[in-house]
């Protein structure tokens, strides 16, 4: 995955546009200097190289290949450059597909020559807003760029926000130095958790590829969806409208075959988003005096959101669901965890076939009953 030119159907999406749109639009970080600045990236790569053996201990998982998944902490128009070229080569497929199928259609031509530039602007709003929420991020998959280097051997690349983490620090008003060993904590746990299972990044690539290929909907259909999520970013639709039924950006585009995909999808990200907050928290007491503080100001800071406008686009994005995941997975892992420890739980990461399904994330017993006594009889 190191290229990723023409073939990608630029005319669908302007990413460059994009990217353009969302560093001009991105919110400014917190006020620091420029030696607080360097101090803090001295911290996070510090705190990221000793989140290896907290994590690599208290999971029992061990791995010799994180070399191949470089952390990078980056500024907010850093982190919009890696997820365009992450978006621009998982979607690939379907954008080429949806280029055929609007070049056939009548107006294609006319909607070839602003399409393109109208949705980088709108993806670039989004990715804007977005831009100032994330703390950190595994990036599975991960093209290399000429500024955003990524695992030679279909390694990611592990990012840190850093005027993000600085910026919520203070506004939870937290010891600076635990909070930011605490987020390392938990995006190395995603870093394990791929470079310890090798087949877990092919599996995660070739269902979501699935569920891409499955994807029946109009070329307009799917630009109105990022329009919708996009005006709702700027205020511009009529008052109730951005409920538009409870559904989300993926269930707008979803079709009946991609149901049960989506379901896979689901557990796996549950599964790996509650992992990495019980590791965080597992990890915290011995090495974060703090945890305890953090980690309940942390939750009320996720359950609230900041605005209304928020909590519409995160609705309508999905994010809603992502919260969700981080709250059903841990428990699942706890659970498990409390019955047959940790190297009884660790049996998760055996094969596609030990992955927990969508019902068992919410009845861990019945994964136990599955996975341990299927093995034991």
């Amino acid at each position: 995955m190191t290229g990723f030119g023409g073939t990608a159907s630029p005319g669908m999406v302007d990413w460059n546009l994009a990217v353009a749109t969302a560093t001009r639009l991105v919110r400014p970080g917190p006020d620091v200097s420029r030696d607080e600045a360097r101090a803090v990236v001295a911290e996070l790569r510090r705190h990221a190289k000793a989140s290896e053996g907290h994590v690599r201990g208290f999971t029992r998982m061990g791995t010799e290949d994180t070399h191949d998944t470089p952390v990078l902490v980056v500024d907010r128009p850093g982190w919009v450059r890696a997820n365009v070229a992450g978006f621009r080569e998982i979607l690939r497929p379907l954008l080429e597909k949806m280029q055929e199928r609007r070049a056939g259609s009548p107006g294609g031509a006319i909607l070839g020559a602003v399409g393109g530039k109208v949705t980088g602007v709108e993806l670039g709003m989004l990715l804007s807003f977005l831009s100032s929420r994330v703390l950190g991020q595994y990036e599975t998959f991960a093209p290399a760029t000429r500024d955003l280097p990524a695992g030679e051997n279909g390694g990611g690349r592990l990012l840190l926000v850093a005027p993000n983490i600085v910026h919520v620090e203070r506004e939870l008003d937290v010891e600076p130095h635990d909070f930011r060993l605490w987020v390392c904590l938990h995006e190395e746990t995603h870093r394990t958790q791929f470079t310890a299972v090798p087949w877990l990044r092919d599996h995660l690539e070739g269902e979501i590829q699935s569920f891409l290929a499955e994807t029946d909907v109009d070329p307009m259909t799917f630009l109105e969806r990022i329009r919708d999520a996009a005006q709702s970013l700027a205020g511009g639709r009529p008052e109730g409208e951005e409920e538009d039924g409870g559904r989300s950006f993926v269930e707008l585009v979803q079709t009946p075959a991609q149901r049960e995909i989506l379901g896979r999808l689901t557990a796996v990200m549950s599964l790996l988003e509650g992992h990495a907050d019980y590791v965080m928290d597992g990890v915290g007491p011995s090495v974060v005096p703090t945890v305890a503080e953090i980690r309940e100001k942390f939750q009320q800071r996720r359950a609230k959101g900041a605005s209304r406008l928020d909590v519409a686009l995160r609705k309508l994005l999905g994010l809603d669901a992502k919260l969700k995941q981080y709250r059903d997975g841990e428990r699942f892992v706890r659970a498990v965890v409390d019955q047959v420890g940790v190297d009884g739980f660790n049996r998760v990461w055996t094969s596609p076939n030990t992955l927990p399904t969508k019902a068992e994330i919410a009845k861990p017993a019945d994964w136990v009953a599955r996975v341990h006594r299927k093995a034991e009889s």
